[in-house]
């Protein structure tokens, strides 16, 4: 399993755009959007409220499995712990609920960049695969017979933009908002992402990566003042290194 406890230095989320309404950063592999109630760690949350501090309270609490209520400042959607990227909050509870509307609407557009095992056969291709937790591992999602509980529709399209050595570079779009959906969706189909530690345990870190293989490269969004915004995090160098491993 991925070490759950590893510390990020929060210096490393970077603005990507800030406005009234809004703030879109670029969160850092390994560090988890907020608090679990397990570890002690430095979330982003941690960050928004010490660099952000009028944006506490904005958006909605959740609370925890061991019962405790945490606020979460600004957010809207998440990302995976391991998966790096363009996150964005709301900085105005109008702009919470406006955003949330569109989330809720699946209107964002949002792109990924993955490294998976196996070169895939199609160019293109959809996955549409219903999404359940695993009846092996509750700590696992699954779109296969081990499911388990109440299933959720989930829709990935990828298209590969370079293939060799056993290995694709693709850009894959999830077209629902379900836990670990890409990383699921991918195992599902044969092609579970590089460095995946949680849903491919077997497999050995590869195209000379040390992290999971997956970056949320941009995301479209309608502005509360009505004009859509596309934001982009820069790809990370190490992802530029794997792809040279991979033409090799």
């Amino acid at each position: 399993m991925e070490n759950e406890n590893a510390a990020v230095d929060d210096s490393a989320v970077a603005v990507i755009h800030e406005d009234d309404q809004l703030l879109v950063v670029n969160k850092p592999t390994g560090m988890a959007v907020h608090e679990d109630g397990r570890t002690d760690e430095r979330v982003l949350t941690d960050w928004v409220r010490e660099t952000h501090p009028e944006m506490v309270g904005v958006g909605e609490t959740m609370k925890l499995q061991n019962g405790t209520v945490i606020d979460r400042p600004g957010i809207v959607h998440r990302l995976d712990r391991h998966t790096s990227g363009v996150l964005v909050l709301a900085k105005t509870q109008d702009a919470f609920t406006f955003l949330k509307r569109q989330f809720q609407g699946r209107e964002p557009e949002k792109h990924y960049r993955a490294f998976v095992w196996g070169e895939l056969s199609e160019p293109t291709g959809t996955i549409d695969r219903p999404i359940g937790r695993s009846r092996k591992d509750f700590r696992l999602w699954t779109a296969g017979p081990t499911a388990g509980g109440r299933m959720r529709a989930a829709t990935t399209r990828y298209t590969v933009l370079a293939q060799g050595g056993g290995f694709s570079y693709i850009d894959v779009e999830p077209k629902t908002g379900r836990t670990h959906q890409i990383r699921v969706h991918m195992k599902a189909i044969g092609h579970p992402v590089v460095c995946d530690t949680r849903y491919a345990p077997d497999k050995e870190c590869a195209l000379g990566l040390s992290r999971l293989a997956l970056h949320a490269e941009s995301i479209s969004i309608r502005h509360p003042e009505g004009k859509t915004m596309v934001f982009v995090a820069p790809l990370p160098p190490e992802f530029a290194t794997a792809e040279k491993f991979l033409m090799q």
